[in-house]
């Protein structure tokens, strides 16, 4: 069972995902993801076969009934009401949780998964330096590429997380499969990691970002994509822009970035 604040930045999320499906036509991918991630969500969060989840599962996406004369217009009609009406339960449940839910749970509940992943992407630089300092000048890791970027962000999520799966792979984008960094699975969370080089430009980083975003839409255990960018000599001019830029929701898959140190 997730704490208060998880649960209510958990369906807030959800909710937000609800209201951009407007623009979407029915029955597209980014719908059927995100109704499976509510229902998971609401098991998670209050347990299974209650209230919530059959208020949820009552809502209705298209016509209860038609004919062949019925204009495909009508049928969009019903499945946008069918989103509002899932915000709208959404709502009503984050109200409930903020209105009833015991606030002092807070003070035994582990922060989200996250909020972890982010302390240890802000901490990297500071750890990178750190082992570089050993006694009598012994052998340690130098950061000098992507990999070893990877090798050191791979030891420290074993602080926080037991199962961390490296080398997993996406489904087919673009008629080629690609390689996930990290997946945290229990927490459905993916990791991407870069390092900045003589000659990847920040537009180069941008777009690859856009596109590893567009990549892990498809992978079916991928609820948020982290990326993190390291950048030790500060070869992006505008780290906080890209930043800003590519830090939301994007069909349904939260995104965020982080690019560092700062």
């Amino acid at each position: 069972m997730l704490n208060k604040n998880e649960a209510i930045d958990k369906l807030s999320t959800l909710k937000e995902v609800a209201i951009s499906l407007e623009s979407k036509q029915r029955g597209s991918q980014e719908f059927q993801k995100w109704k499976r991630d509510t229902q998971v969500a609401l098991e998670k969060i209050f347990g299974e076969d209650t209230r919530h989840s059959k208020d949820f599962n009552s809502i209705r996406y298209s016509l209860s009934a038609f004919t062949s004369g019925t204009h495909n217009s009508a049928f969009q009609d019903a499945y946008m009401r069918g989103i509002r009406n899932a915000a709208t339960v959404l709502e009503s449940i984050i109200d409930e949780i903020e209105e009833y839910w015991d606030k002092s749970e807070q003070d035994t509940v582990e922060e989200p998964a996250v909020e972890k992943v982010e302390l240890l992407i802000n901490r990297f630089h500071q750890v990178a330096r750190q082992i570089r300092s050993r006694y009598a000048s012994r052998d340690t890791l130098e950061i000098e590429d992507e990999y070893d970027v990877q090798d050191l962000f791979h030891s420290l999520l074993k602080i926080y997380f037991d199962d961390v799966r490296a080398e997993e792979y996406t489904p087919s984008y673009a008629g080629a499969a690609s390689r996930v960094d990290f997946l945290l699975k229990d927490e459905q969370i993916v990791i991407e990691i870069k390092k900045t080089r003589k000659g990847l430009s920040a537009k180069e980083v941008g777009e690859q970002l856009i596109i590893d975003t567009q990549r892990y839409q498809a992978h079916p255990n991928c609820n948020h994509l982290i990326c993190f960018v390291y950048d030790p000599e500060a070869r992006i001019s505008n780290p906080r822009g890209i930043e800003n830029d590519l830090t939301k929701i994007t069909d349904g898959l939260p995104v965020s970035v982080f690019i560092r140190p700062e």
